[in-house]
């Protein structure tokens, strides 16, 4: 039997010109799935957090066969706690922010250069806090966006040196347990172990139920 096609997806917004985004199907059926399933649960959301807010975004865009999500390094910056590691765009909530959506949306354009549309939004995972007490006790809320676009284009602004884009499938495997050396201290942590690079802590926390919804081993 021959391969099905990509789902074709028209958008329009009045004013531009119509254009067709191919939608492969299995991306599609997997979005929907997250979508459907984050919309049928209540999030455990603190309301009031004493130690501020902040908003990441697991930004999912599609391969022909899976989806990948985009990370990005943070720049080796003094004063930072999380200098030079593997996150997800996001950052502190402003005052200007109408919501943690829309800081969310906010930090992923001026970190990456993408643009993330409400309608991208699948839905919102757990409020999470750092468990390491030297951290800023600060509240993070995950919320997870599809875009129709394999790999769109990123521009990094100062606050990341670099981006990657990993599959989930990529993401399942790579998961284990490793050694690190933070500020003088050995640490044997839970990570993803891929591409030379150690993704763990806070970003392995709120990854891990986003490969739970899909099913990822």
């Amino acid at each position: 039997m021959p391969a099905r096609s990509p789902k074709r997806t028209i958008r329009y917004t009045p004013g531009d010109h119509l254009f067709v985004t191919f939608v492969p199907r299995k991306f599609r059926a997997l979005t929907d799935s997250v979508r459907r399933t984050l919309s049928g649960r209540t999030p455990d959301h603190e309301p009031n957090p004493a130690g501020g807010q902040a908003a990441v975004a697991l930004v999912l865009c599609p391969t022909h066969d899976d989806a990948e999500l985009l990370f990005i390094k943070r720049a080796v910056r003094k004063g930072d706690p999380w200098s030079g590691q593997m996150a997800l765009p996001g950052g502190r909530r402003d005052p200007a922010d109408p919501s943690l959506l829309a800081t969310a949306r906010r930090e992923t354009l001026e970190e990456t250069g993408v643009l993330l549309h409400e309608e991208n939004c699948l839905g919102v995972l757990d409020d999470l806090r750092p468990v390491t007490p030297s951290l800023p006790p600060i509240t993070v809320r995950p919320f997870v966006f599809a875009l129709p676009e394999a790999r769109p284009e990123v521009t990094l602004n100062h606050e990341a040196s670099k981006h990657i884009s990993l599959s989930l499938g990529a993401l399942g495997a790579a998961l284990g347990r490793t050694r690190l050396v933070l500020r003088g201290h050995y640490l044997v942590v839970d990570a993803f172990l891929v591409d030379r690079e150690v993704i763990w802590g806070m970003t392995h926390r709120i990854i891990m139920p986003l490969l739970d919804l899909v099913n990822v081993d």
